[in-house]
């Protein structure tokens, strides 16, 4: 970067390739230029919807979901700070399903045609784009899989290991610590399980001495047991492929 600047976002796209500054600056400046605040439990495009922008998430989480007529939700995936979503939405003639937000959230909102010009332009951006959707993808089949083959005690510290290392790539987790703003309804539907049943589990989790989740905070005292706990390898996460990992 020229002249002393500094990036103001993080962004899971500069984990994943070898941006040079003028790249970074290029993709800072872009999430400059619009952005929205939304409050929580609010949608930020509804099933349905027709798409109009890329999301960038600057600040809070989200999540895509679907939602039954009476009323059933399955969480689909998390969109975590730094997480950019739908690259591609221009090819999307309505949406198939919710993307809402968990907190209060800041996302900015670029153009689709403007992205896909900077990556046409820029080769790699247009690889940074490529690894956060594969990242994306893996996370998607790493979820259907926890739903079939894991337990739910496995499923909760699957989620908990997840979080922790998508948050320390974007420079969110201080020590062992990092945000953890869901409530146990939240977990539920990202579990498939019910409220009490999260509870209990997350109980054991606690009685075990892995983790203290209190308020908005969750502290993972035991890194390497959780892992053992959920059966979690971060291949879906591609870490070795970082660009820290590398150097």
């Amino acid at each position: 970067m020229t002249g002393g600047q500094a990036l103001r976002y993080r962004s899971r796209l500069f984990a994943y390739s070898g941006l040079h500054a003028a790249d970074r600056v290029l993709i800072d400046d872009l999430l400059d230029q619009r952005q929205r605040s939304i409050a929580p439990r609010r949608d930020i495009v509804s099933e349905g919807e027709v798409p109009r922008f890329v999301h960038f998430v600057l600040e809070g989480w989200g999540c895509r979901y679907r939602q039954l007529p009476d009323g059933r939700r399955q969480l689909l995936s998390l969109l975590l700070p730094g997480d950019l979503f739908d690259s591609h939405v221009q090819v999307v003639g309505r949406m198939d399903h919710g993307i809402g937000a968990l907190t209060a959230m800041t996302v900015a909102e670029v153009v689709p045609d403007v992205l896909s010009a900077l990556a046409d332009d820029h080769a790699a951006i247009a690889r940074a784009l490529w690894w956060n959707d594969h990242v994306a993808f893996g996370t998607h089949r790493e979820w259907i899989a926890s739903l079939g083959l894991r337990s739910a005690r496995e499923r909760i510290a699957l989620l908990f290991c997840e979080v922790y290392f998508r948050l320390r790539l974007v420079g969110r987790c201080p020590a062992r610590t990092c945000e953890f703003p869901l409530t146990q309804a939240d977990l539920a539907e990202a579990t498939g399980l019910t409220p009490v049943h999260v509870n209990r589990m997350v109980q054991e989790l606690r009685r075990e001495r892995l983790i203290e989740w209190a308020g908005r905070s969750l502290t993972i005292l035991d890194l390497d047991r959780l892992c053992q706990v959920a059966s979690f390898t971060p291949a879906y996460l591609h870490l070795d492929r970082t660009v820290a990992a590398a150097g």
